[in-house]
């Protein structure tokens, strides 16, 4: 959905102005690329807004621009980077949800066109001279974070185009502006924790509970000459306090008592949060005696973000034996402990999950190589051999054979990002050309078929390029519709050229329309279809394997078996990515014509 208002000026005039825009703007799939590339280079918040600037040049010329970002805490956009916009408008500038025309794109979730902001009730000004304004929200994880403003002089400057391209382009600098934010958070928290870690390196650094329960014993022991000392956490209810590790003269020891919060010292620190000492425990009603050579203690809370997680206990034989300038030391250090504590049980949860979730990544990873074709088709007139190499334990590639009457359905595609989510995506496509392959639709008809389910389940971030080809074996005819992969190989008699199918992803934009070209095969002819993560493989110095390079590896192989190409290209790949690790999924199918 798209909010315009068309008020003022000739509408024949902005549709004129807006096709010779739309034909000076640059290829969507080419630009989506170079926008990733741009906003994903850098987590510096300055850097990136600057980056988003110079990239949006490229497709809208303007002089007056901004990008407000919603400040949670009070539920205003604020300016975070402009250009044209006056000093003071910045600094003061507010703009509640619904108010303005970007308070009103945020509210609405939606890009708002407004031709004439004079005659825009809801326009705030800050440059005189404006007359339209394009405003599109910036969304992560269906959360609006900020808006992308445009504004420009003249009446009608802003097209529909514009606003839609935006609008695609908007969802990945929101991403990346998010991730900077993130990091900006992260980098700041870690600067405060680096002066703690300065404090109680030693124990921070320390990630096995047992080694750390150890480790702060001896160096309490330094400075507080205690004989009986007992670390004591609450367990996962928040009512009984558990003896997680104890010393008696020097000694380890085990006690499996437990303790309700608020009974004894122990649970009177914890329940009331401060510490407690008591110079002779004989005398304070509540004590509970454990150890009967116990007459004095020392009890401090472990407070963790506000919370209590558990007790420090120091015990002496002598009465009397603490002090208070015992109660400032390890309460100083209790506040690192319980941060330490805190590191390793999370630490400790990371490694079960992670333990947890490689297990699920490799179930994932046969259910996912299940559904991939068990064997290559068995035609009479022509061979098919494919290959997929997933970046990480599971990918977003695919690849697939649906039967037809008089030939083979095939399918590749390539799901925009990585692991589960691209996989699950993957899956979904899947199911729906199995589901629509019945009817054998031409290659044109399943990608609109598709487009259009994907649409009608439409998520944020992720879209479909797929390369859809029908081969009727008896008459040897291909027949190929792209939307975003790579070009196809065509290679006959050692000679290649490119298929010339191009098209828009799918998932993106409802009303796509899908061409598809038929070619007339002979015997020898070699037909490739590969993902962009064999095109874009790097070396260790950065540099894309190429298309021209597949092309050089498929005129070499030409009269080899359907196999042996697909062998020599993934070869090849590993030769030129040796020592780099993969960022992309690799998919290939070749279809070699018999004869």
């Amino acid at each position: 959905m798209m909010n315009e208002v068309m008020s003022g000026g000739s509408k024949s005039a902005a549709r004129a102005r807006s096709t010779q825009e739309h034909e000076a703007m640059p290829v969507l799939d080419p630009f989506l690329l170079e926008v990733a590339d741009a906003v994903n280079a850098t987590l510096d918040l300055d850097e990136l807004l600057e980056r988003v600037s110079r990239l949006l040049q490229k497709i809208i010329r303007f002089d007056i621009f901004a990008i407000l970002l919603l400040d949670a805490k009070t539920d205003e956009l604020r300016f975070r980077f402009s250009i044209g916009h006056p000093q003071e408008v910045v600094q003061k500038f507010r703009a509640r949800m619904g108010q303005g025309i970007t308070g009103l794109a945020a509210q609405r979730r939606e890009a708002v066109l407004v031709n004439d902001v004079t005659a825009e009730p809801r326009y705030i000004g800050s440059v005189p001279e404006v007359r339209s304004e394009l405003a599109v929200p910036l969304i992560v994880k269906n959360r609006v974070i900020g808006v992308l403003d445009l504004q420009a002089p003249e009446l009608n400057y802003f097209s529909q185009e514009h606003a839609r391209l935006l609008t695609v382009i908007a969802s990945r600098i929101a991403v990346a502006i998010e991730n900077a934010r993130l990091y900006t958070r992260a980098s700041r928290q870690a600067k405060i924790l680096t002066v703690l870690n300065e404090i109680s390196r030693e124990l921070t650094a320390i990630l096995d509970l047992d080694r750390l329960f150890q480790r702060i014993g001896e160096l309490l022991h330094r400075l507080i000459d205690y004989q009986m000392f007992s670390i004591l956490l609450l367990d996962t209810t928040g009512t009984r306090l558990q003896h997680r590790f104890a010393l008696r003269f020097y000694e380890k020891v085990q006690i499996k008592r437990e303790i309700e919060l608020g009974k004894g010292l122990v649970g009177y620190a914890a329940q009331h949060r401060q510490p407690v000492l008591a110079p002779d425990v004989t005398k304070d009603p509540r004590y509970i005696e454990l150890n009967p050579e116990t007459r004095s203690e020392l009890v401090v809370p472990l407070i963790y973000k506000e919370s209590v997680i558990g007790v420090l206990d120091l015990e002496h034989t002598r009465s009397g034996y603490f002090r208070e300038a015992h109660v400032r030391t390890l309460t100083t250090l209790a506040a690192q402990i319980a941060i330490a504590i805190e590191n390793a049980r999370l630490y400790e949860r990371i490694a079960r999950q992670e333990r947890r979730m490689e297990r699920e990544l490799a179930m994932a990873r046969q259910v996912q190589y299940s559904l991939l074709p068990p064997s290559h088709p068995k035609l009479e007139h022509a061979e098919i051999a494919a290959r997929f190499i997933p970046a990480h334990t599971i990918g977003g590639d695919l690849y697939d054979f649906l039967e037809y009457s008089l030939g083979q359905g095939i399918v590749l595609g390539d799901v925009s990002g990585k692991g589960a989510p691209a996989a699950l995506y993957a899956a979904l496509a899947s199911g729906i050309m199995r589901s629509t392959s019945g009817a054998e639709p031409s290659p044109a008809e399943m990608l609109a078929a598709v487009n259009a389910s994907l649409n009608e389940r439409r998520l944020e971030e992720l879209y479909l390029s797929l390369l859809y080809a029908v081969w009727n074996d008896g008459h040897r005819i291909m027949q190929i519709a792209n939307s975003g992969l790579p070009r196809p190989i065509h290679c006959r008699d050692g000679k290649v050229r490119r298929v010339d199918a191009t098209g828009l992803p799918l998932g993106l934009f409802e009303n796509a329309e899908y061409e598809e070209l038929t070619i007339q095969a002979v015997p020898g002819d070699v037909f490739v279809f590969y993902s962009d993560g064999i095109s874009d493989a790097p070396n260790r110095a950065g540099q894309f394997l190429g298309d021209k390079r597949i092309e050089q590896v498929v005129a070499t192989h030409c009269r080899s078996s359907a196999e042996e190409v697909v062998k020599a290209i993934f070869d090849v790949v590993a030769s030129h990515s040796e020592g780099v690790t993969h960022f992309d999924d690799a998919t290939v199918v070749v279809l070699k014509v018999k004869g």
